[in-house]
């Protein structure tokens, strides 16, 4: 456009050429106009600053056995309680930089960056999240581990286990019960866990190249890349059962049993249109959402001024969960 506008402003002159091409006449002005080629400001030496020689006296100062391993701080006290003032510790500091001698002596660590994980499940059995929770014992200092292995689809409680402590091998337990359970071929299932010691094990590892099982992991430090078995601890945790503190470890035992028949039979999910996570897993969804669209179709035709916008529909099931889905287009998608 801009090549255009100067072999045509000769002809017609800027105004038409500008209207011509429909561009507007001030950024034809500018676009034309000549930049000025202004020289970089060169700032004046300070009046203050130390001469040449005196900047190599205090290099060499800097550089002698006696000064090599302290900082320029330290140098300028030691010299002041011996009646010497060469240069204050910023000039020294500058001094140094100048001669590219200031950087950190230790090796600083430094984070890799990770993948964002993308996951999404449009079936039950397709992507499995689970985590690791503890629960409190009798007394302080002590708790049992609690592995929960959650579908991301249906919200169902797959499998459970719970121990003294947190291992890759129980684990493996875990996972290979669920499987087991669930009939899971090799290439069908993803497992999405937090990026912790046992969930980064090489053993576990090796476990899922057995199974044929894909494995996506957290960022570290990101505590929203595994929203859904976070969000299931809580609701377990605050069920009006939890006793906040259990007397031993088969008291323990026996609330994870009746509250994970609760969760998965009973609780009504909000993310899965207040249907139970059994109902979706198992295929009832569509019959029970068919019931309740007939009782509000009933109620509807009873009374029709009750329902000002019209006849009513009940909450569709999603036919998709993410996680992470609006992130890094540059991250995997894992999907079937």
């Amino acid at each position: 456009m801009k090549e255009a506008l100067v072999s045509q402003r000769g002809h017609l002159g800027i105004p038409c050429a500008s209207a011509a091409l429909g561009v507007p006449r001030a950024s034809a002005y500018r676009w034309l106009r000549p930049k000025e080629q202004v020289p970089a400001p060169t700032r004046p030496p300070s009046p203050r600053a130390l001469l040449p020689a005196e900047n190599s006296a205090v290099l060499t100062l800097l550089h002698s056995e006696r000064f090599v391993d302290k900082s320029p701080a330290q140098v300028h006290a030691i010299l002041l309680e011996e009646g010497t003032c060469v240069a204050s510790p910023r000039t020294m500091y500058r001094i140094l930089d100048a001669n590219h001698e200031v950087r950190e002596r230790r090796d600083q660590l430094t984070h890799p960056r990770h993948a964002v994980p993308v996951l999404v499940a449009r079936k039950p059995n397709e992507v499995w999240t689970w985590d690791v929770t503890a629960l409190p014992g009798p007394v302080k200092g002590v708790s049992y581990a609690l592995y929960v292995l959650l579908d991301l689809f249906s919200r169902y409680v797959v499998s459970w286990l719970l121990a003294h402590r947190e291992s890759a091998r129980l684990a493996k337990l875990l996972i290979g019960s669920g499987c087991r359970q669930q009939g899971i071929l090799p290439g069908q299932l993803t497992t999405h866990s937090d990026r912790g010691a046992i969930q980064t094990a090489k053993d576990l590892h090796q476990f899922f190249e057995d199974m044929g099982i894909v494995r996506s992991l957290s960022r570290p430090r990101v505590s929203n890349d595994n929203p859904y078995s976070e969000s299931q601890f809580k609701t377990t945790k605050y069920s009006p059962g939890y006793p906040g503190r259990f007397d031993g470890f088969s008291h323990a035992d026996r609330w994870c049993t009746s509250t994970f028949n609760w969760y998965n039979n009973e609780h009504r999910h909000s993310g899965i249109a207040y249907l139970t996570p059994a109902m979706v897993h198992y295929g009832q969804a569509a019959e029970v959402l068919a019931k309740r669209q007939a009782a509000m179709d009933q109620a509807y035709l009873l009374h029709p001024e009750r329902f000002v916008k019209g006849p009513p529909r009940v909450p569709p099931l999603p036919t998709e969960v993410w996680i992470n889905r609006e992130e890094d287009k540059t991250a995997y998608v894992v999907s079937t």
